[in-house]
């Protein structure tokens, strides 16, 4: 069975606006918000807990396993700091988040991460881990970064998911 919606990833480090802007798109387009942290807290989705990171060690296949049915379908966004797990066959979008670094640590920093994690994830951003990530995974065409500094950005990028969805709606009448 084909999907008559897309399904997107949300993705970035953690503290970009991943949930924000998620929560939004949902609003906004109607597409149904997956959080997948909830998803692995809620299905026992994990091999562990990371007390040193304060994270639980996700079990790939059990997360797949269980989202698989609901993603084929169509009609999600995505939300989740990795995206490199979802097969290409899901996905018709990849949004990668950044956010400036100072501000980024100030996020991370009221969210009372260990210092070793808040370090952490500054690199990763620094380093552009995740973007690097969905451009080995997916299609260039299909990845897009985008800023999210402030309200002003988070807005226009929710403008600009959405005109990509209606777009993408007339361009595939019959789905994929």
């Amino acid at each position: 069975m084909g999907r008559s919606q897309p399904n997107i990833i949300v993705t970035g480090t953690p503290g970009v606006g991943k949930s924000s802007h998620c929560e939004l798109i949902a609003q906004t387009t109607g597409l149904k918000h997956l959080s997948i942290n909830q998803v692995v807290k809620d299905k026992g989705c994990y091999d562990g807990y990371d007390d040193e990171l304060k994270t639980w060690i996700v079990d790939d296949d059990k997360l797949l396993d269980e989202i698989e049915e609901d993603v084929m379908k169509g009609g999600y966004i995505i939300d989740w700091h990795v995206c490199d797990v979802f097969p290409k066959s899901w996905i018709d979008l990849v949004v990668v988040l950044r956010a400036d670094s100072t501000i980024l640590y100030d996020r991370l920093k009221s969210r009372n991460y260990p210092e070793e994690k808040l370090q952490e994830n500054l690199d990763a951003e620094i380093m552009q881990v995740i973007l690097e990530e969905a451009l080995e995974s997916y299609d260039e065409e299909i990845v897009v970064e985008l800023q999210s500094d402030n309200t002003e950005e988070i807005d226009s990028n929710v403008e600009r998911i959405d005109s990509w969805l209606k777009q993408w709606k007339l361009d595939h009448p019959d789905g994929v």
